[in-house]
């Protein structure tokens, strides 16, 4: 029993110890004037609201799942310093708002579920002066056989998730943006990278022939246009992407670098589709090499090749209509 007590008090003596050692080592807390600090941005939100919507229209079924995302900007920031959450729209009201929303007018597209997001917060409280609503959808397609689509059973394609960021501020209008990301490309011909430039770190060879593989991530900016018809527009995108990429399918095109193929696509989105202002592209390059199989007996002629995930490169580029920024200035 002794021996019982002697351990808890040594025990007992180590954790005082303890944490005398982590009083110590706490720094001690500065305040500041508040005259001399200044809060540059405060939001808040909800994320990863993820929801499915069905739409029964007699047997035939059509769905629309996303996941979104809500941040909002408030007129004070009291709750940031004094801690005061009067004005603070718990996340959980934004996450049911959402809901709401999907269940009431429904998701057309993901835009214009996007824009009533940003709409209900702006119109039903005075004090939000800024709203974000970004939503992802999760690309399910219809089912066919035989050329007959099926009433309710769908596949998932992946073939590039489609996105859109809406922003509005109090009576201001909505800027809109809708993209792809995580789309897998990939050509095995008509792709090279010569004369580039050299230092005595490269080690690089030059070549007309090697695999393009590439993740790619295109975000466009609308104007200030009505009635756009955000289907249209991402179907024309997603085809315009995959044509500059891979050229015609008889013979493709040549892509000298990553960096031209990202301009070719950019090109090719801004001349079919006028609504588009702004379009951006990152192209992430998957480096595939040739494998050396002559331990094993045997040639390779660039038929087998191994990827290699990291590091990989990546290049990015912003193209704009100069008449949007001559109308800026």
């Amino acid at each position: 029993m002794t021996h019982f007590i002697e351990q808890q008090q040594q025990l007992l003596l180590f954790s005082v110890i303890q944490d005398s050692e982590v009083t110590m080592q706490r720094p001690a807390v500065c305040h500041l004037p508040n005259e001399d600090l200044e809060i540059l941005n405060a939001e808040y939100g909800k994320n990863m609201i993820k929801l499915l919507r069905i739409r029964r229209d007699g047997m035939k079924h059509c769905i629309k799942e996303v996941e979104a995302c809500v941040h909002l900007r408030l007129d004070s920031v009291n709750e940031y310093s004094q801690g005061d959450n009067s004005a603070v729209i718990p996340t959980d009201t934004m996450k049911n708002a959402v809901i709401a929303l999907a269940k009431c007018n429904g998701i057309e597209t993901i835009e214009q579920f996007a824009l009533d997001i940003c709409n209900h917060f702006i119109s039903s409280y005075c004090h939000v002066v800024y709203v974000k609503a970004y939503v992802q959808e999760v690309p399910w397609r219809r089912l066919e056989k035989n050329g007959v689509p099926h009433v309710h059973s769908f596949i998932f394609v992946p073939e590039g998730i489609r996105f859109c960021e809406v922003e509005q501020c109090q009576n201001g209008c909505p800027l809109i943006s809708s993209g792809i990301k995580d789309l897998k490309l990939k050509k095995t011909a008509q792709s090279g990278f010569e004369d580039f430039c050299r230092d005595k770190y490269t080690t690089l060879p030059e070549t007309n022939d090697r695999v393009l593989s590439a993740e790619l991530f295109c975000k466009w900016c609308y104007g200030e246009c009505q009635d756009i018809d955000f289907d249209c527009v991402w179907d024309i995108v997603h085809e315009s992407v995959l044509e500059a990429f891979s050229g015609p399918p008889d013979c493709g095109e040549y892509s000298p670098s990553y960096q031209k193929t990202v301009n070719d696509i950019q090109m090719l989105i801004l001349a079919r589709v006028p609504q588009i202002e702004e379009t951006e592209v990152i192209l992430n390059n998957i480096h595939y090499f040739v494998t050396d199989l002559k331990k094993l007996g045997l040639t390779n002629e660039k038929e087998v090749l191994i990827p290699v995930d990291t590091p990989y490169g990546s290049c990015t580029c912003v193209l704009r209509r100069k008449k949007c920024l001559e109308e800026q200035a």
